[in-house]
């Protein structure tokens, strides 16, 4: 069997779909099909139940899925180290990610690092935040990129970034021309959400509490691209890190607000599964999204490695 019909194979698993699994590889859906088509044929049995959406692995498939992954990441260990003796930065660096980590932002990071690093490509992933600790555990993903992380047990986490979390109104909107509002201002307005089992939204009710504000809720969504989607054509406002509305703000369809007085962040970390051991071109990713952009100083003239977050998730 060939590493590429095995690596095809595990994403159709992952994904638990031909199409999303043909997206990631950036080849048609014919040919995954095909593919596995044609594994099931030279093993004889059935791997994929076909008649249940999202598609599903029989037992057998399941077994065959993590034994092919067992021996796709012996084989990347392999030529990793050789590429690490070369100092050769190549293969897939294999991030999940919360829809709302920030699209303009996150283009701009894979574009830096393809600058880079030309024989190295990125496949990102967006999912809802319990699918990207599922990809991580399952090493589908080498690391995730997350709001409020868990720290702890099976996974450990890097603090990525504090986002500042700001109102979104339409243009046309009675506060569209204003810099910052009180808590009092939004007291009472009509909101479009984030869905209740989302810690963003968990923690908004909180803020939202301790501040005396009382909201009317009148959509909810499990993703920030649907809540920016509602609030552009009328529906209500709402709060959301500011990072995740840049492309909104440029385009002049939606207008920022500080919300003045509260101290609301959102953190975003990296978070990869304990004791494992990254590759080089995922080490190089990790290194490009934790690097500070501070003014430059003069060299010190000591000696030694830095410890800085990113030297110490690399050297896990």
């Amino acid at each position: 069997m060939q590493l590429k019909t095995a690596r095809l194979y595990c994403d159709v698993v992952a994904q638990r779909s031909f199409s999303k699994a043909a997206l990631l590889n950036e080849v048609s859906q014919s040919l995954v099909s095909q593919a596995v088509t044609s594994l099931e044929s030279r093993l004889g049995v059935t791997l994929i139940d076909r008649s249940k959406r999202p598609l599903e692995p029989t037992r057998a498939g399941q077994a065959y899925a993590v034994a092919c992954r067992e021996l796709l990441d012996g084989f990347d260990a392999v030529e990793d180290d050789l590429h690490r003796l070369a100092d050769k930065v190549t293969g897939q660096v294999r991030i999940a990610a919360i829809y709302s980590v920030g699209l303009l932002e996150m283009s701009q990071y894979v574009e830096r690092f393809r600058e880079q690093y030309p024989d190295a490509n990125v496949r990102m992933e967006y999912l809802h935040p319990d699918q990207v600790y599922d990809r991580i555990r399952s090493d589908d993903a080498e690391i995730g990129l997350l709001s409020f992380p868990r720290e702890g047990g099976e996974f450990r986490s890097y603090e990525w970034q504090q986002q500042d979390v700001v109102l979104i109104v339409p243009p046309e909107h009675p506060m569209a021309n204003q810099r910052s509002v009180s808590p009092s201002q939004i007291n009472g307005l009509d909101f479009v959400s984030f869905t209740k089992e989302l810690k963003i939204r968990q923690k908004l009710d909180r803020w939202l509490k301790a501040a005396g504000v009382s909201i009317n809720t009148v959509h909810k969504f499990d993703n920030v691209e649907n809540i920016k989607r509602s609030v552009e054509i009328g529906s209500g406002v709402a709060l959301v890190p500011l990072q995740t509305v840049r492309r909104e703000l440029e385009y002049g369809s939606l207008r920022a607000v500080t919300v003045r007085g509260v101290d609301w962040k959102r953190p975003l970390g990296v978070v990869q599964k304990r004791n494992r051991k990254l590759t080089i071109a995922t080490s190089r990713f990790v290194e490009l999204l934790l690097e500070k952009k501070t003014p430059r100083r003069k060299p010190s003239t000591k000696r030694g490695t830095r410890n800085t977050p990113a030297t110490r998730l690399l050297a896990d």
